[in-house]
């Protein structure tokens, strides 16, 4: 299943942008990065089964393990892509947040307000979290 981040602005060379590519490149599970404009910009439809979790300020907080379980779930019932969707700097709007938008999962880190740049980088530490929890990996130690 791809994991597939869609995110708006680019995070160019940043320490952000090192922690992005340090976890993506632990994760065993295809992996993708699409920038978008700040404004604008579409990302094509899926050709396969998609699942759509957009991260919000306004999302649910969620394990690690519950989040692992999720994805795995997805895996095994043959959707063959998440996308990860990250906002501007403003986030997302009223319309993308409801399930009419599409969204099947309103993602939050937390009741703090996080940099989307930074989000990334959490988002794929949480990627490589979750797919070494399904691959039964000794690092993550559940409490």
């Amino acid at each position: 299943m791809l994991l597939h981040i869609v995110a708006r602005g680019r995070i160019g060379r940043s320490p952000e942008a090192e922690l992005v590519d340090r976890y993506l490149k632990r994760v065993t599970w295809p992996s993708r990065i699409t920038e978008l404009p700040e404004r604008g910009g579409t990302v094509p439809a899926p050709a396969t089964p998609c699942r759509t979790v957009l991260l919000d300020e306004r999302g649910a907080p969620i394990a690690s393990e519950a989040f692992a379980a999720l994805l795995g779930r997805w895996r095994d019932d043959g959707v063959r892509e998440v996308r990860f969707m990250i906002g501007a700097a403003d986030g997302h709007g009223d319309a993308a947040r409801s399930e009419k938008g599409g969204t099947d999962l309103l993602l939050g880190f937390g009741a703090m307000t996080w940099p989307h740049m930074l989000a990334r980088a959490m988002l794929a530490e949480q990627l490589w979290r979750a797919t070494s929890i399904l691959a039964g990996h000794p690092y993550h130690r559940s409490g």
